[in-house]
């Protein structure tokens, strides 16, 4: 790692030591450094809701160059709107080209249009990369079906509300529908955005010729005074582990939903790993947990990882192996079913043979950063991750920044999340246009969309004690429950937990981790807060609408307790 601290969002164990861990999993990631100037505190939010124009134009090209520009247009371009899309540079073609179309190459190409920039975006695959077509957006789908089938399952809920249900039954092929077509519904959402503000979206591989010139496609090749790569992840799938994309497959492939097995073992217990169990045991699968650390779900706060799996994992079809690989799985073929070979995670002697339906390999994801002619400008990836500093600005093989060159999302590993990737995103274009800009990894929020879902941002609680032993500072938790909240009671949904870190002498939140009905919502106001420096002595009396769940994170900042409290301005009130 390139900093002290870790995030632990671990998306699942790797049967191989020095695999990459997940697109939510910067614990074995670098993350931006520390020692970013105070000036820079607002983060990720848009300048506008501080009072700064967004509209600043290039002011590089001259006019009529975008009519130049449009001419004589290579095969695979998508003709962008001259009037939205900036001014041609006099000695570029593009402002700015981004390679990858996914969540966070998007964002950057429509930030950069918003500051007059003209942009390309070259794509490869699809628009939308991988949240929206194998990742996020059709995950979320199937997770919706899972929820509502675990209601409907659930007599004992159902009865405590006064409900009574018939036996709930599903359409396989009606839910996968349901997943692809929203993954398509996105994916043209993204395409017209760009198209509507005049993106040009140039089709084919995209691959840097040298300092400020890419090629697309065959034999296209365009210049641009800056260059972003975004080509995103794939899924990891360590040594020995035979894919067939039928029996043993990937998270890519399980998204088809092309079967429900009646047994299924899933390799890592994370992120991925949790949201597919829930998916698979709400449509009637089995389910058994190979995991190479000594606990499920390594990754988590400690004590929110315990309550999951007492809620998540005990009550339901779920069995798990700890502390060993996979070190071989073979598919089921010739009537013969998948086979896992096991293996001590210490001793690497073999423990046990599984024999299940299907296994899904959720170890983690992999950069996608092969072909893309890094060796052009003397850039050397570190396991395949492009190295770049808390600016995204690439460094070369001496250490050197690589000029006009940038690199986000998955494809640099500083944190694995498709938020993640187009904060960055956009973070560099606000660069590019002339504003310093350092984003707060520590502020990015992530979640597991399990039911009940899991949230989190900043430390956990031993990263924090390991970091105020270092620092010379102390550490309180407050904690909350579900239980204590009205509008959960309501729903009769009280499990739930949520726990703040914080330092009691100024009332710096360290880390926020939710458990609990609609967790991944609730985190975003402690993120907030984060980004923007608020203390919970600021926050504290901040007034929240009863009865909602908010008053879970509402409650927590109120039994925090610190022992010094810095004033801060106080706004006049306004009649209304």
């Amino acid at each position: 790692m390139q900093s002290s601290l870790s995030l632990s969002f671990s998306q699942g164990s790797s049967a191989v030591a020095l695999a990459p861990r997940s697109r939510l999993s910067p614990d074995s990631l670098p993350l931006a450094s520390p020692a970013a100037p105070a000036s820079l505190r607002f983060c990720g939010l848009r300048r506008e809701a501080l009072g700064f124009s967004s509209l600043r134009k290039s002011g590089c090209g001259a006019s009529g160059s975008v009519l130049v520009a449009s001419q004589n247009r290579a095969p695979g371009r998508v003709s962008a709107s001259a009037s939205d899309n900036g001014s041609a540079p006099k000695s570029f073609d593009y402002d700015l080209v981004i390679i990858g179309a996914g969540v966070g190459g998007h964002g950057a190409a429509l930030n950069a249009v918003e500051m007059g920039l003209k942009t390309a975006i070259i794509e490869g695959d699809v628009v939308g990369g991988t949240c929206v077509n194998r990742g996020c957006v059709p995950s979320k789908a199937l997770l919706a079906v899972s929820g509502r089938m675990r209601e409907l399952q659930s007599d004992h809920h159902l009865k405590a509300l006064g409900l009574q249900v018939a036996a709930a039954g599903y359409d396989r092929q009606a839910v996968a529908d349901h997943a692809n077509n929203l993954a398509s519904k996105i994916r043209n959402n993204l395409t017209n955005s760009m198209k509507a503000l005049g993106v040009d979206i140039l089709t084919g591989v995209g691959t840097v010729l040298g300092p400020q010139k890419v090629k697309y496609g065959k034999d296209n090749v365009i210049t641009a005074k800056d260059i972003i790569i975004a080509t995103g992840s794939v899924p990891f799938v360590p040594r020995g582990i035979e894919v067939d994309g039928k029996t043993v497959i990937t998270s890519d492939h399980a998204l088809k939903l092309e079967s429900v097995p009646d047994w299924i073992a899933i390799v890592g217990s994370g992120y991925i790993g949790l949201e597919f169990s829930d998916v698979y045991t709400a449509l009637g699968s089995e389910v058994t947990f190979i995991e190479a650390l000594d606990q499920l779900m390594p990754g988590f706060d400690p004590e929110i990882g315990k309550l999951a799996q007492r809620v998540l994992i005990n009550p339901r079809k779920i069995d798990y192996h700890t502390g060993v690989f996979a070190s071989k799985i073979t598919p089921a073929k010739d009537g013969k079913p998948v086979t896992i070979e096991l293996i001590d995670a210490k001793t690497k002697e073999p423990k046990d043979t599984l024999e299940v339906d299907a296994a899904l390999i959720a170890t983690g994801r992999a950069p996608f950063t092969q072909g893309l002619g890094l060796e052009n400008v003397n850039v050397v990836t570190q396991r395949g991750f492009v190295p770049v500093d808390e600016r995204m600005r690439v460094i070369d093989a001496n250490g050197n920044l690589v000029p006009h060159l940038y690199c986000i999302g998955d494809a640099n590993g500083k944190m694995m999340l498709a938020h993640a990737a187009s904060a960055q995103g956009i973070s560099v274009v606000e660069q590019v246009t002339g504003k310093d800009h350092v984003l707060n990894h520590l502020s990015i929020p992530a979640a597991c969309f399990t039911h009940p879902e899991i949230s989190m941002v900043g430390l956990t609680e031993p990263q924090a004690r390991e970091k105020a032993e270092k620092e010379g500072f102390e550490v309180s938790v407050a904690k909350t429950s579900f239980k204590a909240n009205t509008k959960a009671l309501a729903e009769n949904e009280g499990e739930g937990l949520a726990k703040l870190i914080y330092r009691p002498d100024n009332g710096e939140i360290l880390g926020v981790h939710i458990f609990g009905l609609h967790a991944a919502d609730l985190i975003h106001e402690v993120s907030n807060a984060i980004a923007l420096g608020t203390r919970i002595h600021e926050i504290k009396y901040a007034v929240h609408a009863h009865p909602t769940l908010s008053e879970v994170v509402d409650e927590l900042f109120k039994s925090a307790k610190v022992h010094s409290q810095a004033p801060s301005p106080v706004s006049e009130p306004v009649a209304v």
